[in-house]
């Protein structure tokens, strides 16, 4: 099943913000056990993943399954110690709010959300994360031949990246900054990134407004993708292997635990 979790600090600050009571109450989804998935909730949820309704199937799917690993996880007696809950916390107002609370308390009762409901959604991702670790990924490894046969697979995976040299003009401004031997997509957004990549050696954009600015992007040089040697990609192939293995063991985890469930589908 395609996992739907946010792992940008922004998406998962708006995860953790989305309403978690039904706005408006139109039915249920599912039922896993004697717990309830209303169609609002999912709807509530496509909204902050950004997702169309053509995912509403997938992302109820993904609630239901929600459900079975916290309900496991109770029943396991794994616990979520309080310290662990208000780092996470802590984590969220720092990066999200600048470090003070008061905002955080403030946008949720903007959102009409209390704050042990949002807490309780905070201490279930950490409930989830903490299951998938101690039942799938700790003991998913990668052996030598399974990484040498995925190298072989897929070259394509592990080609160096392509880098360019940039020279961008910002009208107004005297002198151009200079971006050495770098990755668009690390540095600028994807309008910015096609029109570099559409740029010859030594040719120049046109003016690009963005953010109330005018910006000329010359590529002044650029190395193409080149293919790496086993031991060079070592790391890359090595999270490739792993993050596929721990995939296929996580829904088949979730297939037992769904075998072992009443769930039933609106």
């Amino acid at each position: 099943m395609k996992n739907l979790a946010m792992s940008a600090v922004g998406l998962a600050l708006a995860a953790a913000c989305a309403p978690l009571s039904a706005v408006e109450v139109d039915g249920i989804a599912a039922t896993v056990g004697a717990q309830t998935i209303l169609r609002s909730e999912v709807r509530n949820e496509l909204r902050r993943a950004g997702l169309d309704d053509s995912h509403f199937d997938e992302m109820r799917n993904s609630l239901i399954d929600r459900k079975l690993i916290v309900k496991a996880a109770g029943e396991q007696k794994l616990t979520m110690q309080e310290w662990v809950i208000e780092n996470r916390i802590r984590e969220i107002v720092d990066s999200a709010f600048g470090g003070d609370r008061n905002k955080l308390v403030a946008t949720l009762a903007q959102q009409k959300i209390p704050y042990t409901e949002w807490r309780t959604r905070i201490k279930d991702d950490l409930i989830v994360s903490a299951m998938r670790w101690n039942v799938v990924d700790k003991y998913v490894t990668a052996s030598p031949a399974e990484m040498k046969a995925e190298f072989a697979a897929h070259p394509e995976r592990y080609r160096a990246a392509s880098k360019v040299s940039i020279s961008v003009e910002t009208e107004g401004e005297a002198a151009p900054k200079e971006y050495l031997d770098v990755k668009p997509e690390d540095l600028f957004v994807p309008e910015i990134c096609q029109a570099i990549a559409a740029l010859p050696v030594g040719g120049s954009s046109e003016w690009i407004e963005l953010g109330g600015k005018r910006f000329r992007f010359m590529k002044t040089a650029e190395t193409g993708a080149v293919a790496r040697t086993f031991a060079e990609a070592y790391d890359d192939i090595e999270a490739n292997v792993r993050r596929e293995k721990s995939q296929a063991a996580y829904a088949a985890w979730v297939e037992r635990l769904r075998a072992d469930s009443y769930i039933r589908i609106y």
